[in-house]
């Protein structure tokens, strides 16, 4: 009676254990895969819902900075995904908190509807931002860069003013301007007095597929960023010297790490030799390859938008720090 017993005991917790990571199923969820978030206001974002180890997980990117792992995700039901996401925030020298975001997401025939909710940051109420999601397109197989034909090049700076350029949002300030025939970006804030927001901006052009050359010059401990089609951004950051990581020179922004560190040290001019061809980036830089056709599956942080199809133009981060540009030239791709 005793192994009886126990035998019903194991084989209780063992159905309920099977029932229990199937219940709602990895399989039937309608929201695995990999989406293109529209976020109100403006900002793009993008969600990958997977299965790790039989457990539902994801990663996220929310407008600006990285895509990183959840905190956690469940379903609510059949048609509700909750999404959460952390970040410690310091108060004081002695105190910080957890903040934490939360998307309520519902699929709607073959689009997503969601909020994202979080703490205003005095802590008096809540702040809501609605999106909508469309499933991202399947990636193309991987091209042959050998047979790629190419059009007439385009010189996107002509080394004597901003024509062909603007400010993508025009409310905030311009930091760039033309000096000694480079076009530089010197975002000064001023000793005393309110700070000064100040602006990407981007080319009046807008392009598909493309070879760009350029050459950048990045001070010390300073920060930019080139975006190919407005949607994905190649990191221009003073990383001499540091390992090998997604955040450094030449990586697409948290997304692709380059194979080799090819940074030379700051203050000095560095070449890049970027191609973008169906969805695929390959990175040469000061003469090194360091990303190798590789896939982009989504937009960076700073994303002007999450449609992975349509053309877009080139834009420079003006937001961060001094950098300078030249010999910027953009040859399509037939």
């Amino acid at each position: 009676m005793k192994r009886t017993l126990t035998s019903i005991i194991v084989l209780f917790i063992s159905f309920n254990g099977f029932a229990f990571n199937l219940a709602p199923s990895v399989s039937t969820n309608p929201f695995m895969g990999m989406w293109g978030l529209d976020i109100e206001g403006g900002g793009a974002g993008w969600l990958k819902v997977h299965e790790d180890q039989g457990f539902l997980d994801a990663e996220l990117l929310w407008i600006g900075g990285s895509v990183v792992p959840v905190s956690n995700v469940y379903l609510a039901d059949e048609n509700t995904l909750v999404v959460t996401r952390t970040n410690q925030v310091k108060r004081s020298a002695d105190r910080s908190h957890t903040v934490t975001y939360t998307l309520d997401v519902k699929k709607v025939g073959d689009v997503l509807q969601g909020t994202m909710s979080s703490p205003d940051r005095d802590g008096n109420g809540v702040s809501v931002k609605n999106f909508t999601g469309k499933r991202m397109p399947p990636m193309p197989s991987t091209p042959d860069l050998s047979k790629l034909k190419y059009d007439k090049p385009i010189k996107l700076f002509n080394g004597k003013d901003l024509s062909g350029w603007k400010l993508i949002d025009p409310e905030k300030a311009n930091g760039f301007k033309v000096v000694n025939g480079t076009l530089m970006n010197d975002p000064v804030q001023p000793e005393d007095g309110e700070h000064i927001s100040y602006g990407n901006i981007r080319t009046l052009q807008e392009f598909n597929d493309f070879n760009l050359k350029l050459e950048v010059n990045v001070p010390e401990g300073n920060n930019s960023g080139v975006y190919l089609r407005g949607l994905y951004e190649i990191q221009v950051v003073d990383s001499y010297g540091k390992d090998l990581d997604s955040h450094n020179m030449g990586a697409l922004y948290s997304r692709i790490t380059p194979s080799m560190a090819a940074e030379k040290p700051a203050g000095v001019w560095q070449s890049f030799d970027i191609t973008l061809v169906d969805r695929h980036v390959t990175v040469i830089f000061n003469g090194k390859k360091i990303i190798d056709n590789q896939p982009v599956w989504g937009p960076t942080g700073g994303a002007m938008s999450s449609d992975v199809l349509s053309p877009g133009p080139i834009y420079l981060q003006g937001d961060h720090g001094n950098v300078a540009y030249r010999n910027i030239v953009l040859t399509p791709i037939k």
